[in-house]
């Protein structure tokens, strides 16, 4: 990096402090050395590079950018070779008209500004990033050039691969339907619809039939986000291909079928798990992606408060009784179970799971995929795993009467049992359990802890834009002003980083109630929720508004987002 004059040195000290005396030594060591100044500080540990690339953004008056986990669009990359790429520190993020946002290392060096500028004919917009991070992002760029869906169908129209027209799903030939699927257009466009997804980072992926058209759609952060539509003849091939896939029978198309594979691509192997549902336009497709890497190893990278950290630890620490996780589908319960597991996953502990369906295949965990229609229930399973010498158990869900039956009785008999119910709060799920017919004394002598989770979308930290909120809204949505007295608010904007939707990436809220002895004894008095959860304020709990609250006033999220998805006490 070229030297710079003391403007930079000043925005890097508001950003990171340094003494007067480390900074004087310094600057004498960098003037006799020939370092610049930046660097030394950096090697001497005084600053980061992180610090440093904020500073240079708030220098030049640019924008800053984190690539840790973006996934670089070949086509962009395509635009020079990747081996200049590196060579000027620079990564190509997004393209809108002849502007193109690129990512540099060193965005003082005009050389590569020109050169990158002149080599891709375009106008150059440039962001400050780290350099470790670009070079990972352009190592994880595929080799072969990929196509964006847009471009196949445009190919494909060109080159006559597709007639527009209407076709009689019904009455398509069975090896004609083996043929379409295998031809390149159709591989092209299926794999395009899931580089696509990864890109995004979706979890899920939509192919929906209409009458006349085929519905593409991606959920982003828990939201359903719509596509570029393949072509409604093109349909029944898709689904075959994706048949071929996941070893399913491409001549079924009038019961539900369900599947799984594995891809690779953008430098990492992730599972899809396929469901087929007939509908009367074609068969509904949901590709739901499990991609391992994005577990949490532990608790501490769930973004706990510190009294939610504690509690949930000293409950995992206790040697037997049962631990229950709640909220509704997709709020993350599976994840936190299993960052659960993983921390107790040592060589000295036997670990045994039932789930339906098996999600993630976990090293050193003994894992049982429940299949009812051969009588493999979670509560014949359970009875079964408790003859397997366990330390712990982990139930995927808690559906019954009888599972409830058995995973209480397995807490009481020196096992640490984990499962998931469908209740609204923490204090919820002792009520349900009991309204399942388990007997008060039971649930208070077996239950450690229950806790309920939502998950929230954080606001996307390049371009999100701060907002008074005036008073009189926070009352009409019921938050109390003096407890967000001194907030800096902010509202969404839109990105190339964050696909212009303004939010990037979840985080987790938790309301976690310990069952302590004021707990029990409310639960063999008067074991109502309202009641349970009353206790539990006063004793510290802290409720899912409040802690959505704490993500607010942190900055991480908007108000708006924290009222969606959670209600008040």
């Amino acid at each position: 990096m070229t030297k710079t004059s003391n403007s930079l040195m000043d925005c890097l000290k508001r950003i990171r402090p340094i003494e007067s005396e480390i900074f004087e030594e310094a600057q004498k060591e960098a003037e006799t050395s020939n370092v610049p100044l930046e660097q030394l500080l950096i090697q001497q540990g005084v600053v980061s590079d992180s610090d440093l690339a904020l500073a240079t953004a708030d220098y030049l008056e640019i924008r800053p950018i984190s690539l840790a986990s973006f996934a670089p669009e070949t086509a962009l990359v395509d635009l020079m070779p990747r081996d200049k790429w590196k060579e000027l520190k620079a990564l190509p993020v997004s393209r809108l008209g002849t502007r193109l946002a690129v990512a540099m290392a060193d965005p003082f060096d005009i050389v590569a500004r020109d050169t990158i500028a002149s080599s891709t004919d375009s106008e150059l917009v440039p962001l400050v990033a780290l350099e470790s991070e670009i070079t990972e992002a352009i190592e994880s760029v595929s080799n072969e050039p990929a196509q964006a869906l847009e471009d196949i169908l445009k190919d494909m129209a060109e080159d006559g691969d597709v007639e527009v027209g209407q076709e009689e799903i019904e009455d398509a030939d069975l090896d004609q339907m083996l043929e379409t699927a295998g031809e390149a257009p159709v591989i092209r466009i299926v794999n395009s619809i899931l580089i696509e997804a990864l890109r995004k980072h979706a979890s899920d992926i939509h192919i929906e039939p209409m009458e006349k058209t085929v519905r593409l759609r991606n959920r982003i952060d828990g939201v359903l986000y719509e596509s570029p539509s393949p072509p409604k003849n093109l349909q029944n091939a898709i689904t075959s291909r994706l048949k071929i896939m996941s070893s399913l029978d491409i001549a079924e198309r009038r019961v539900p079928q369900d599947g799984r594979f594995k891809i690779k691509a953008l430098g990492k192997e992730v599972d899809v798990r396929m469901s087929m549902l007939p509908t009367v336009h074609g068969e509904k497709v949901v590709m739901r992606i499990l991609d391992k890497t994005a577990l949490a190893p532990n608790l501490g990278a769930l973004g706990l408060d510190q009294l939610s950290l504690d509690n949930f630890s000293y409950a995992l620490g206790q040697p037997y009784g049962m631990i229950l996780v709640t909220g509704p589908t997709g709020s993350g319960k599976t994840t936190t179970l299993y960052s659960a597991l993983q921390e107790l996953n040592v060589v000295g502990t036997n670990i045994i799971t039932t789930e339906n369906p098996v999600e993630y295949q976990l090293d050193g965990i003994n894992q049982v995929q429940i299949n009812p229609q051969v009588g493999l229930t979670f509560a014949a399973a359970l009875r079964s795993i408790l003859r397997q010498d366990p330390d712990v158990v982990m139930v995927g869900e808690i559906r019954d009467a009888e599972t409830a039956t058995i995973a209480v009785e397995a807490a009481l008999t020196g096992h640490l049992v984990l499962s998931t119910l469908h209740t609204n709060d923490a204090a919820g799920a002792i009520a349900r359990l009991i309204d399942m017919g388990i007997e008060p004394f039971m649930l208070s002598s077996s239950l450690l802890l229950t806790q309920a989770q939502r998950l929230y979308r954080k606001l996307c930290p390049v371009c999100k834009k701060e907002i008074d909120i005036p008073t009189e809204t926070l009352k009409k949505n019921r938050v109390d002003p003096e407890i967000m007295e001194n907030t800096q608010f902010y509202k969404t904007a839109g990105c190339p980083k964050c696909n212009g939707i303004g939010y990037k990436g979840r985080g987790g809220i938790m309301e976690i109630l310990l069952v302590d002895e004021a707990i029990r004894k409310t639960v063999l008095n008067t074991p109502e929720a309202d009641a349970i959860s009353k206790v539990a304020i006063q004793n510290g709990m802290r409720t899912l508004r409040e802690a959505g609250l704490d993500r607010v006033r942190s900055g991480l999220t908007t108000i708006e987002e924290i009222m969606r998805v959670t209600s008040e006490h």
